[in-house]
């Protein structure tokens, strides 16, 4: 985009949502531009909206000066799906981040939510706790301050065995037309008129009543049919994943192919009355027999099942320390402040110390004190494997005498101290890996990071990589949800080696098992799109405006049929 077209558009941009929130320049838009754990490329201006009509107007003066728009909750993805990725986008690339836009609207008396494009879990489960309720996911399986609409739009699945990949069919859009008409598409299942921005404002405002609210029995705003689905032990396909043509529908799966402005949920009655089982085994096929027993034999599926092999154990507890204290003693609710301002140091202290604030805190964390149970040290010395089980009080009894016949000397019931402590010890797990390669990059070339759906009937679950790819990592992480066989596998990758080619004859075994990947996070810049789900991305938007090049497809308007 030539010079005077860009200051137009940032002068638009700023009559939209006021001059503060359209960040330009490298050092202001840094943040945004760089994923997680990868990608990062350029951008035109960040642009902050505070309400849905202005989100609506920000993208009106993106579609009329013909730039490429990339959505963007809280930055935590792991693929890079929703950062740039290098700077080669149609008209340059503008970045919407939606974080202001945290507000939700609770439908009756609980039962369902409608959040709006920067709702976090944080957020939603403190309104849902004083009802007795529970949203899809809580605190997160591989990042923490995940959003709301960013589960859905990835098919982001969970802890929480019974609710399956986040799903809706209600949700308020915006879809570009192939001649590049924005038409904002109401599937929300509330009446709210006809006219976009008062559509937009009365939704921001909460301004309507439940006669207004049709009840789309017809229309899940879950995924009904897991609880049977997770159950088929011996089909060769994976429960979930990224790409299932189950769970690809409008907003599901969509991946920054549609301008979200809302989606409508279920949530969940909380299982307070339960019971946590601690368990280790040196042996995969002892926890194998568990999960299928439990997944055929049991009336009730088991609340949550998290697996962590005892690498991604001590991992979590050398690197991970200081953030089990932070939410340990400050909650979650605090947590999107501190990366802030995390961020905001790492701007200002990094063109002298690079990962300045992850050095800091890992030498503070010996300060912090041992975080961990007596009890979980001694089952991490014992055994390799190690499975967190969650289950109902009702079948406490038979859990304990299923887990007498296999793992006789394997586990204990978790005080409800232990059992939160060994949660928060997975859940931190996936960000310790980052603070490692932070703090050790003379040893440490990258990470890769595979999330990976292993067929329901796999029985060789427990990964042992050959020797010719050992000897090119340092060290792996392997942790994930057992009960739906999704794994997420962390490669800390030795300095010197190419990592891009040593994921790629990872994907070649993977291919082999009859895994699918990505199985929680969007394809990003990481993956090549499959051909159904490149065609779905293709329905959504074809115009191909909005997050360019998703999945390694074509960035070109029109997907390049111009060309």
């Amino acid at each position: 985009m030539d010079y005077p077209a860009t200051e137009r558009l940032i002068v638009d941009l700023r009559k939209a949502v006021g001059a503060r929130h359209v960040l330009t320049g490298s050092r202001r838009t840094a943040r945004f531009r760089r994923g997680y754990r990868t990608g990062g490329g350029a951008a035109l201006a960040v642009v902050r909206p505070a309400t849905l009509v202005e989100l609506w107007r920000v993208v009106q003066a993106c579609v009329a000066a013909d730039v490429s728009i990339l959505m963007q909750a809280s930055n935590t993805g792991l693929t890079g799906g929703s950062t740039p990725d290098g700077d080669d986008y149609p008209g340059g690339l503008v970045i919407v981040s939606t974080t202001r836009l945290d507000r939700l609207h609770l439908l009756g008396g609980g039962e369902q939510v409608v959040c709006l494009p920067g709702t976090t879990l944080y957020r939603l489960e403190a309104a849902l706790r004083p009802l007795g309720r529970e949203p899809h996911s809580v605190i997160g399986s591989s990042c923490l301050g995940a959003s709301v609409v960013g589960g859905v739009c990835n098919n982001s699945g969970g802890s929480l065995i019974r609710r399956g990949p986040a799903y809706t069919e209600l949700a308020l859009f915006g879809r570009l037309d192939d001649d590049g008409t924005l038409r904002l598409v109401n599937h929300l299942g509330i009446d709210l008129g006809d006219d976009p921005e008062a559509i937009l404002s009365r939704l921001d405002r909460g301004d309507f009543t439940a006669a207004d609210v049709d009840p789309a029995a017809d229309k899940p705003a879950h995924d009904h049919r897991y609880v049977d689905h997770v159950r088929d032990i011996d089909s060769d396909v994976p429960a979930r994943f990224n790409a299932d043509p189950r769970c690809l529908f409008e907003a599901a799966g969509s991946a920054g192919k549609l301008i979200v402005f809302a989606v409508r949920l279920d949530t969940f009655a909380r299982e307070d009355d339960s019971v946590t089982f601690y368990i280790g085994t040196d042996d995969p096929d002892r926890l194998t027999e568990l999960r299928r027993t439990m997944l055929r034999d049991f009336a009730a599926l088991p609340i949550a099942g998290e697996y962590m092999h005892r690498g991604a154990f001590d991992i979590a507890d050398l690197y991970g320390r200081d953030s089990f204290r932070a939410i340990e003693r400050l909650g979650t609710d605090r947590l999107p402040a501190l990366f802030a301002a995390k961020a905001w140091i790492d701007g200002v202290a990094g063109r002298v110390v690079a990962n300045f604030s992850d050095r800091v805190l890992q030498r503070l964390a010996p300060l912090m004190g041992d975080h961990l149970p007596t009890r979980m040290r001694v089952w991490r010395d014992r055994f390799e494997h190690h499975l967190l089980l969650k289950m109902p009080m009702a079948d406490r009894d038979a859990t304990a005498t299923l887990l007498d016949t296999l793992l006789p000397d394997g586990w204990f019931e978790c005080t409800a101290g232990e059992a939160d402590k060994a949660f928060l010890h997975r859940f931190v797990a996936a960000g310790a890996a980052v603070r490692y390669r932070a703090v050790q990059r003379r040893t440490v070339e990258d990470i890769v990071a595979l999330d990976v759906a292993l067929p329901r009937n796999a029985r060789d679950w427990a990964e042992e990589l050959p020797p010719e790819l050992a000897t090119q990592v340092v060290d792996t992480l392997y942790y994930g949800h057992f009960f739906c066989h999704v794994f997420h596998r962390d490669y800390i990758v030795r300095k010197g080696v190419d990592p891009l080619a040593f994921e790629h004859a990872l994907w070649r075994r993977l291919d082999a098992a009859g895994a699918q990947y990505p199985a929680e996070h969007n394809v990003g810049h990481l993956y090549p799109a499959k051909p159904a789900l490149a065609d779905f991305y293709r329905t959504l938007d074809p115009r191909n405006q909005l997050n360019p090049g998703i999945g390694q497809t074509p960035r070109a308007r029109g997907w390049g049929r111009e060309a």
